[in-house]
């Protein structure tokens, strides 16, 4: 049942793909949300946001000049892990063991 499956012949890539698409999501969720509730809203959606994205956002401020406010740090956030995953994707293409596209040539 494994074998011939694209995605467990490619799991190292996918696996790690798909983690940072989530946190690329739940870092986009957060910054929508926060426009609308107060910072210390004690909803567990809003808790759940926090606890996942917050040591991402504290990396983040840590190389990302202090003239970037708070609110557009999940923005950075989002474009350091964007780059993240396409390294990641280029670094697996140059040495042959990233996915094909499927396309073939004609």
């Amino acid at each position: 049942m494994i074998d011939g499956n694209p995605f467990w012949d490619y799991w190292y890539f996918h696996i790690p793909n798909y983690i940072v698409a989530a946190l690329i999501y739940t870092l986009i969720g957060r910054m929508l949300l926060g426009l609308f509730v107060s910072p210390d809203w004690h909803n567990y959606i809003w808790r759940a946001f926090i606890r996942l994205t917050d040591p991402i956002l504290k990396a983040v401020g840590l190389i990302t000049p202090t003239f970037v406010t708070q609110g557009l740090l999940p923005l950075v956030a989002i474009f350091w892990l964007l780059v993240l995953r396409f390294a990641y994707w280029a670094v697996l293409g140059s040495y042959g063991l990233a996915p094909s596209l499927g396309l073939q040539p004609t």
